[in-house]
């Protein structure tokens, strides 16, 4: 009987990227349940995925250096893998993959490969012009012949404790709205104006509005500031959740409303449509996959100031810099997407 080909991906953060790669993940177990998958992960990113079916998980901190690398080590011994995954461009990372023993070192294509990563891997994907990072991630699964979807799935591992934990919050609410205002670093956050009037909108459209988000300081400021005003917040769940605890709340939802951040992800994780807030990247290659119809940005008018050419003669992936670029993004243009993310949904109500 010979062994089950032993797959090992490295992809340690972040929360958006990880639910694009458990995208890829699931389309692996689905159509070659034969391939054994070892995953290492970073440890935030582990507490979103923990318990996923048919995955091994071996927590890494990169940010503990040496350590991290002793660390993983330990946890691999003297395992050989059949190929290794290469689907983070960090240094670090790069630097990691070392410790990871494989016949096949899969990378990303020549364009893609940056950081150094070309020296680490013996194979390359093929290109994708174009593509959301989702679509780039698949195509290490092409790399092994792995059947395709037609469409993305996901397999998301939410517990019975989890799902009961959202209802006990949201059960007396009714239709509501998750707001989940902050990503990783102000300068993708729109404007608190902006929410609160999205929020007193919808509200007046019969939805109650609840606030979502990790417990950090950018989370916590923007959400008092949203409440300090005169907003018609009904839930307030920043910093209260679990991020399955979240990812729950979120499934629930009507809608979501988020700027670049992990929660559009999780969110389009369990189908629920996303009105996406861009100024600085390329929706189509970052945006919530399922829902780029809905995606309020202001990307375009910004790369075109700052680099004198439309988005579509610069090279993929380009962004706009600047502090105050999510200024830009005016209420009329959210509200518009808004509308057309409720007329899809009363469309799915009336079928």
């Amino acid at each position: 009987m010979s062994q089950a080909f032993q797959l090992c991906i490295l992809r340690l953060s972040s929360i958006g990227d990880v639910c694009h790669a458990a995208a890829m993940v699931t389309r692996i177990r689905k159509h070659r349940p034969d391939i054994k998958i070892t995953w290492i992960i970073g440890k935030i990113e582990h507490e979103l995925l923990e318990g996923m079916a048919g995955i091994e998980f071996i927590v890494c901190d990169k940010g503990l250096g040496k350590k991290a690398k002793e660390q993983l080590e330990l946890a691999l011994g003297e395992r050989i893998f059949d190929a290794l995954f290469m689907m983070q461009l960090g240094l670090k990372a790069n630097l990691l993959s070392k410790v990871v023993k494989a016949k096949r070192r899969i990378g990303f294509d020549w364009k893609r490969s940056k950081r150094g990563q070309w020296f680490f891997a013996n194979e390359r994907i093929e290109a994708k012009p174009y593509a959301h990072v989702l679509e780039g991630f698949m195509g290490f699964a092409d790399k092994l012949g792995v059947p395709s979807d037609k469409t993305p799935n996901w397999d998301m591992p939410l517990a019975e404790s989890d799902w009961l934990w959202a209802k006990n919050q949201t059960s007396l609410l009714g239709k509501y709205v998750v707001i989940s205002p902050a990503a990783s670093t102000n300068e993708r956050n729109w404007t608190v104006h902006g929410y609160v009037a999205i929020s007193q909108y919808l509200s007046e459209k019969g939805y109650k509005i609840v606030l979502c988000g990790r417990h950090d300081p950018i989370n916590t400021f923007v959400s008092d500031e949203i409440l300090q005003t005169e907003s018609v917040i009904t839930l307030n769940l920043v910093g209260k959740t679990s991020l399955k605890q979240m990812l729950a709340v979120l499934a629930g939802a009507e809608l979501v409303i988020a700027p670049d951040a992990g929660a559009a992800h999780m969110a389009t994780t369990m189908s629920t449509p996303v009105v996406g807030l861009y100024g600085h990247s390329n929706f189509r290659r970052t945006g919530p996959y399922l829902s780029q119809d809905f995606v309020a940005s202001v990307y375009e008018i910004n790369v075109k100031v700052q680099k004198g050419k439309e988005w579509v003669y610069l090279p993929w992936g380009t962004r706009a810099k600047g502090k105050d670029l999510m200024t830009h993004l005016l209420v009329k243009t959210v509200l518009k997407k808004v509308d057309l993310a409720l007329r899809y949904l009363e469309s799915l109500d009336s079928k």
